[in-house]
């Protein structure tokens, strides 16, 4: 008897609830939501392994970027960031026709040389004819037979093997600039068929190739190179864990937990002590503002920019931020993918800050 009126005390205080609930104004679906989990971790799986890049300039796929006529990239040297003035001409911006400041990266281009013509068949390098007339810094590293030596132009003419595909190693004269003396060396592809790829590697064998003929003032560019290292790292630094309480045990800046029971192993994507930083990245539709040379417009300062010195060459000054430190070499090439918010922005350079 007692149990019973404990159980109808019960069902009468379950239909009082239910009556309350009907007269409390919830949307559909927000009574039955689990509660929300915070994320343990940042940094995408597409990254992995996070490890220390090979060699500070990357390779492309130069068959997917495209350009009118040229050479589909240019080593340059990353001297640091400031801001500038520049006119906003964009169309739809509501800043037009005024003068405001923008975030700008500077970039050195010392002048370029073929150091060699290579033949592809089938994505497969079948021959390669190395110049024979390269600086004095470069034959330090390679050696070139005096079989080899001789009218380069010939022997790229008379090359029997067949080929669908040429590039060219292309090296930098660095020792224009006060970086170092050694240059650096990247493979490079050209546009157009192999007439013409064959005509550019005729006219400029030998010759001196400047910026002026591969970038444009307000187009888009991709900014290949390493990002600044900054070695072993923890997970909290890392991969951006929030610090656990101040009363827990074995610390607070890590991982609560190294994964389930079951299965009994701690799995690859769990945030973990590791290398951080000098990663191969890739910086997409970055708008060139300005290019320039040294001789017709001086942008240095009295005392050079910070952690590089003054500017000798030509330059690019490029819209908001890229990867690395001062010096780092890049390579910039055509925008793979060309965004049109980005495309549409129109700034005319007025002087730096």
């Amino acid at each position: 008897m007692v149990f019973t009126d404990r159980f109808t005390d019960i069902i009468c205080d379950f239909k009082l609830l239910r009556v309350s609930l009907e007269y409390v104004n919830i949307p559909d679906g927000e009574n039955n939501k689990m509660p929300k989990h915070g994320h343990m971790r940042h940094g995408s799986l597409q990254f992995y392994p996070r490890v220390r890049a090979k060699k500070r300039i990357p390779r492309v796929s130069w068959s997917a970027l495209s350009k009118e006529s040229g050479l589909l990239g240019f080593i340059g040297y990353k001297v640091g960031m400031t801001s500038a003035y520049v006119r906003d001409n964009s169309s739809s911006s509501m800043t037009k026709g005024q003068r405001i400041t923008v975030p700008v990266t500077i970039i050195e281009f010392p002048t370029m040389k073929i150091l060699s013509v290579r033949f592809y068949n089938k994505n497969k390098v079948v021959g390669e004819v190395l110049c024979s007339n390269v600086d004095k810094e470069l034959k330090k590293r390679i050696k070139i037979s005096k079989e080899k030596q001789g009218d380069d132009v010939k022997r790229i003419e008379d090359f029997k093997e067949e080929y669908d595909d040429l590039r060219v190693l292309v090296y930098s004269q660095t020792k224009k600039t006060g970086i170092k003396k050694m240059p650096d060396i990247a493979e490079i592809g050209i546009v157009g068929s192999l007439d013409e790829k064959m005509s550019f590697v005729e006219e400029n064998l030998s010759k001196e190739i400047s910026v002026s003929s591969f970038l444009k003032e307000n187009e888009l560019v991709d900014v290949r190179g390493v990002t600044k290292g900054k070695g072993l790292q923890g997970p909290t630094k890392r991969f951006g864990l929030s610090l656990r309480f101040h009363k827990s045990e074995k610390g607070v800046r890590g991982p609560g937990s190294g994964g389930p029971w079951h299965p009994a192993r701690v799995e690859y994507t769990q945030p973990m002590a590791g290398q951080m930083g000098y990663f191969t990245r890739v910086v997409y539709n970055n708008k060139v503002i300005k290019v320039g040379s040294i001789s017709d417009e001086d942008i240095n300062s009295d005392k050079g920019f910070k952690k590089f010195g003054k500017i000798k060459n030509d330059y690019a000054i490029v819209f908001g931020s890229v990867q690395g430190p001062s010096k780092r070499e890049l390579l910039v090439t055509p925008a793979l993918r060309p965004s049109k918010k980005q495309d549409q922005r129109n700034m005319e350079f007025v002087e730096l800050r």
